[in-house]
């Protein structure tokens, strides 16, 4: 039934790989060993998959690495249905929808020295950013790493984020620095905000 529905068996195999082994990558060799399947069955569908952006693919010691692409935009549904634990399964629904947006909150309140905080990218629905959390203060590395893998346990995926001290944000805030203005000025959830900048900044813009 899922073989029909996915067009080969081929490819719900190496989707079967893929997805339950996030964060892991294979080359084409290893891969037809873990599925069992003919070589060029297996290239015809990883090309297939990398020009749809399931997976991604880097070189290595002269041979070509695939793994999944977590920022894909179907990766949660995909990796619901082909997720061998039920602790794996995870709803394709976005935090804001989801109510999980206050638990990072209160996390976020437990770090000293945090002032600012900043979500985008796979956390924001419509945001195209490769950054998913910005962090603006002194803060503790420990209390960020924390945050990062609750945020992942939730989300079921790695997350991309960013430390930026409370001076360094607001020179590139000022100068537009690229990497501040893409996500202002897409789509992006202010978590934190205790000296109210963003806020004050937007005033003054009316």
């Amino acid at each position: 039934m899922i073989d029909a529905l996915f067009g080969s068996k081929t490819r719900v195999k190496l989707l079967h790989l893929f997805l339950n082994n996030q964060g892991k990558s294979f080359y084409v060799r290893e891969i037809t060993r873990k599925i069992d399947e003919q070589i060029n069955s297996v290239r015809r569908e990883l090309s297939n998959m990398l020009e749809v952006g399931i997976i991604t693919c880097d070189s290595a010691d002269n041979k070509l690495y695939y793994q999944v692409n977590q920022r894909y935009e179907f990766f949660l549904p995909l990796k619901a249905i082909f997720s061998d634990t039920a602790d794996d399964i995870v709803l394709a629904a976005h935090i804001s929808e989801n109510g999980l947006v206050g638990e990072y909150a209160h996390i976020m309140n437990d770090i000293a020295g945090l002032r600012l905080a900043i979500f985008s990218g796979v956390l924001v629905r419509g945001s195209t950013t490769s950054v998913d959390v910005v962090l603006v203060g002194n803060i503790t590395p420990a209390k960020v790493k924390t945050l990062i893998k609750t945020i992942e346990k939730n989300e079921g995926r790695e997350i991309n984020y960013s430390i930026l001290s409370y001076d360094d944000f607001h020179y590139r805030l000022g100068i537009r620095d690229r990497f501040i203005t893409e996500i202002m000025n897409g789509k992006h959830e202010v978590i934190i905000d205790k000296d109210n900048v963003l806020n004050s900044i937007k005033e003054n813009e009316k």
